[in-house]
């Protein structure tokens, strides 16, 4: 698994590293190591490395195919109906056009079905490789510290930005900072738990600071130089690690812990009406940045227009041509969950806040059921519920590193949330 593990440490670095340094072969450099990391893992895989993988996805096996299953659908002839109306006015001038393609670009949603292939990829290698404690610190603590660098990006921007200078991503640094917020803190927290063991004091207070020092950074970014949604988000990410955490430590009986679980699941569903109701239009862009009265009516038309099965997953710019007017500017999606609604349609959405919330409900339970190792699902969880509301806020992760990292951040958690000693 050495192989495995060095490629897959390499896909998070390049894809990120590069993509905070403005370059445009990141997703690429990071979508080949996932395909080398994914090559070496299933040459090496063991008896135990298959049953640990099986338990580990016996919640779900279908949410790692479900997403490039619905975009390589998108690939396949059908009849015009199916995709877009602009396929339906082409046959009506052109004729001829009995089955097609749903998707608009061929290319693009081509990328996107490697990307997703990618990302599931990592995702299945993850969980496989980090079955060893040690292997799964190293990939935490990576983790933290690339993100907290692209947290850094984004204070010295809006702070210093004659030293800093122009900031190529400043929704991705959004993005990858609420995922460093919540890492750091499960740094910190592994900190608290080596210091409470036999391990060194000294390492244990350094790796603390050094936890706290990334969650600073990270929260200035969020909190203090992003939107407020954004901000929203990362708080209901840090709730989260706290309910776990007051849970586990209180030992709380199961109806106490349901009692307190559905009281913070009442108290976010307040919070998110509240939002919601802030602003009228559709809704998936009530969370939205302001953006002007022209764009705005030209992305309603879009969505409205949108049929069940999209224009073509990744395709959002190419469609947004047709809608833009000749002064307006270049149509761009305002969020995630907008691009994902346009590219994928009503089914894509659906499939993908579904395959999140499973997700998210498996990682609760088995931050809750683990012992010392909690703070692993915990801390994946939150970044897992930080994601599903800021995709509805901006376009983050619409970036290929944020994906990447998600999918790698998935599956440390849903490894470490399953018992070793029934797999070895």
């Amino acid at each position: 698994m050495s192989l495995a593990y060095f490629a897959l440490i390499v896909s998070i670095v390049s894809a990120s590293a590069l993509e905070i340094a403005g370059a445009k072969f990141g997703a690429q450099l990071g979508t080949m190591a996932a395909a080398l990391s994914l090559l070496a893992a299933t040459l090496s895989a063991r008896r135990a490395d298959y049953d640990h993988y099986v338990r580990a996805t016996s919640w779900g096996r279908w949410i790692l195919i479900a997403i490039p299953l619905l975009v390589a659908a998108q690939l396949v002839p059908l009849p015009p109906g199916s995709g877009h109306p602009i396929w339906a006015s082409a046959r009506d001038v052109l004729g001829g056009l009995s089955l097609g393609p749903v998707t608009a670009d061929l290319g693009l949603t081509l990328n996107a079905l490697m990307l997703a292939l990618a990302a599931t990829a990592l995702l299945g290698v993850t969980i496989v490789v980090v079955r060893d404690r040690g292997r799964a610190e190293l990939v935490l603590f990576v983790l933290a510290g690339v993100t907290a660098v692209a947290a850094l990006t984004l204070d010295l921007h809006r702070l210093a930005p004659a030293v800093a200078g122009a900031a190529t991503t400043p929704d991705f640094a959004t993005t990858l900072a609420g995922f460093g917020l919540v890492l750091n803190l499960a740094i910190m927290q592994l900190a608290a738990e080596r210091a409470e063991t036999r391990h060194s004091l000294l390492r244990s207070i350094v790796l603390g600071l050094l936890g706290l020092a990334g969650a600073l950074i990270s929260a200035t970014a969020v909190f203090g130089l992003s939107g407020t949604n954004n901000a929203v988000a990362a708080g209901f990410g840090i709730v989260l690690i706290l309910l776990i955490l007051v849970i586990r430590r209180l030992d709380l009986s199961p109806l106490a812990a349901g009692a307190l679980a559905l009281a913070a699941l009442i108290g976010a569903a307040i919070v998110l009406t509240f939002l919601f109701e802030q602003s009228s239009g559709p809704v998936l862009m009530r969370l939205t940045p302001d953006i002007g009265a022209e764009t705005r009516a030209a992305l309603e038309r879009m969505l409205a227009d949108t049929r069940w099965f999209g224009a073509g997953a990744g395709t959002f710019a190419a469609v947004g041509r047709i809608y833009q007017s000749d002064a307006g500017a270049a149509l761009t999606a305002p969020s995630t969950a907008t691009a994902i609604f346009a590219g994928m349609g009503v089914i894509g959405l659906v499939c993908s806040v579904l395959a999140g919330l499973i997700a998210l409900v498996r990682l609760f339970f088995g931050a809750l059921q683990r012992g010392r190792d909690s703070f692993f699902p915990a801390a994946a969880a939150a970044c897992l519920l930080f994601a599903l509301v800021q995709s509805f806020a901006g376009p983050g992760l619409l970036h290929p590193a944020a994906i990447l990292c998600l999918s790698v951040i998935a599956g440390l958690g849903l490894s470490q949330s399953v018992s070793q000693s029934s797999s070895r």
